[in-house]
């Protein structure tokens, strides 16, 4: 067998650099902009979010309202989740490294778990707290707590528009928006709580509308954190059906089989394919490794690509590292 048929032939690079350097153009400027972006967002509703973070936890001091405490504590959460997501936007525009070849992106999804996993002990703490005013819950000023809790709820909602564009592109952004948008569920239920006891004199409903606000706080975060461990487990991306990857690889004229094919993300907005393709043995790998770029592009919006193209004789196992045993996706076809 020739050397030619037995390592994966080599690609005429010279063929691909332009469109590589396009492809590389486009990402880059649009993740710097993305990053700009954010961070420049992410400081301003910080900088909200904290200032009302103590001017609540003075209110329900005063007022003696566990729901507006229960509202601080979660805005609290939101000041360490904003700080942790401007690191992370910071640490991701870094450059890569030798020893950090994929940079500093990661960074984002661990700060997304960490805000989610913060939201669910301080919704835990929120229970407990509630399940000690159950049984005989105190007087609140009421109205005072009408007041504070509207405060909040503008600038929740002032917030949430700040972030919006933002946070269906990046998961840390979601991340923040989520605590954003939890607050402002916080502030209407301690409006609620307050309207039921200022009218019915019903103090019990503090405490309810505490364990309500505990409960969507558990809600959002459990998605943000699924998500997050998704992309940390080397997970595919839920919007892309693997199956129909191969099938567009497969379409593709010269192409034989595919196998060993994973699809990953590395960060919010940036996914990675790697695949082995097996094609006939007398076509233009330069052409035929393009048009499936093209297609996996147009199709899918992944840009990171990395393909090994093999011949049908292609047996030596020295070059094959996907054993039985291994994670390896192996085609439904086969």
């Amino acid at each position: 067998m020739s050397q030619a048929k037995v390592r994966a032939d080599n690609v005429d690079e010279r063929e691909l650099a332009q469109s590589d350097e396009s492809v590389h153009d486009h990402s880059h400027t649009h993740s710097h902009g993305r990053a700009t972006r954010s961070r420049r967002r992410l400081s301003i509703v910080l900088v909200l979010t904290a200032v009302y973070m103590l001017a609540e936890a003075a209110g329900g001091w005063i007022t003696g309202s566990l729901a507006l405490f229960a509202d601080a504590g979660h805005a609290l959460t939101d000041v360490v989740a904003l700080a942790l997501a401007l690191m992370a936007v910071w640490f991701g525009s870094r450059p890569a490294t030798s020893n950090k070849t994929f940079g500093y992106y990661r960074l984002e999804i661990l700060a997304a778990l960490i805000n989610g996993v913060a939201l669910i002990l301080i919704s835990l703490l929120i229970f407990y707290e509630a399940y000690k005013r159950w049984a005989e819950p105190p007087q609140v000023r009421s109205g005072l707590m009408m007041l504070v809790a509207s405060a909040g709820l503008v600038i929740n909602l002032v917030c949430a528009r700040i972030l919006h564009d933002d946070h269906k592109d990046d998961l840390n952004v979601r991340g923040a928006w989520l605590h954003i948008i939890g607050d402002a569920l916080g502030s209407v239920g301690a409006i609620l709580a307050g309207a039921l006891m200022s009218i019915y004199g019903w103090y019990a409903a503090d405490p309810l509308f505490s364990c309500l606000i505990g409960l969507l706080i558990i809600w959002s975060s459990w998605h943000l954190i699924r998500e997050a461990t998704n992309v940390l487990l080397e997970g595919t991306p839920s919007h892309i059906n693997l199956a129909a990857v191969e099938d567009v690889i497969l379409e593709t004229d010269g192409v034989q089989d595919v196998h060993d094919l994973h699809v990953w993300t590395i960060t919010s907005g940036r996914e990675a394919l790697s695949a082995h393709v097996i094609h006939v043995g007398t076509i233009q790998q330069a052409e035929l490794l393009k048009e499936i770029r093209t297609k996996l592009h147009d199709r899918f919006g992944v840009d990171h690509l990395t393909i090994q193209m093999e011949t049908p004789d292609f047996e030596d196992d020295t070059f094959h590292f996907c054993h039985a045993g291994t994670a390896c996706f192996r085609s439904t076809r086969e």
